[in-house]
């Protein structure tokens, strides 16, 4: 493998499918030669929501990491880990499975809901499919600059980075979601 794509973002080449990564900003949070892990930014599910009961009633909205066990539950979080179990993904933000401890980081006031997102499922790639996909321009790597990863991101994100990429890409940016109507 000549390259990582750890810490870049993927951002979907526009097609007639509609499948989850239509549309979608992929943060690359692993990638060797044993294949690729990252979670979609951009796929707020709105028919899901975690709900956590202690003293009050803490809801946040989940997002679809990816196509892959979505019964698994990822958080990223800013700030200083409240976990022994984590994964840095760069100097101001972190990957955890260990829910129990952010919760408990969110009740003693350790964090906020702002610091985290939620994630159900994620995407992931066999040895050499990603740069395959890459190859066949299915995805556009770019750098994640000073993206905030906890934002409540949709749609427009995509769109955003698109036209910031300018060239070509401006073209995308503001093609109809289904291309076959343009």
């Amino acid at each position: 493998m000549n390259s990582s794509y750890k810490g870049k973002i993927l951002i979907s080449t526009p097609d007639i499918s509609g499948d989850i990564f239509s549309r979608s900003v992929v943060l690359i949070i692993d990638h060797n030669e044993d294949g690729a892990f990252g979670l979609i930014l951009n796929r707020k599910n709105p028919d899901i929501s975690l709900q956590i009961e202690q003293t009050t009633l803490l809801k946040t909205d989940i997002y679809e990491g990816g196509p892959v066990e979505n019964q698994k539950i990822f958080v990223i979080a800013k700030g200083k880990p409240v976990s022994d179990f984590y994964m840095e993904i760069s100097d101001d933000y972190y990957i955890t499975e260990d829910l129990q401890s952010v919760i408990t980081a969110l009740m003693e006031n350790r964090i906020t809901d702002q610091d985290i997102k939620v994630f159900s499922g994620y995407s992931g790639w066999a040895a050499h499919q990603l740069e395959s996909e890459i190859e066949r321009k299915m995805w556009t790597v770019a750098d994640a600059y000073h993206l905030d990863y906890t934002l409540p991101n949709d749609q427009s994100l995509w769109k955003k980075i698109m036209q910031n990429l300018g060239g070509e890409f401006l073209l995308w940016a503001n093609a109809p979601k289904d291309i076959s109507m343009n």
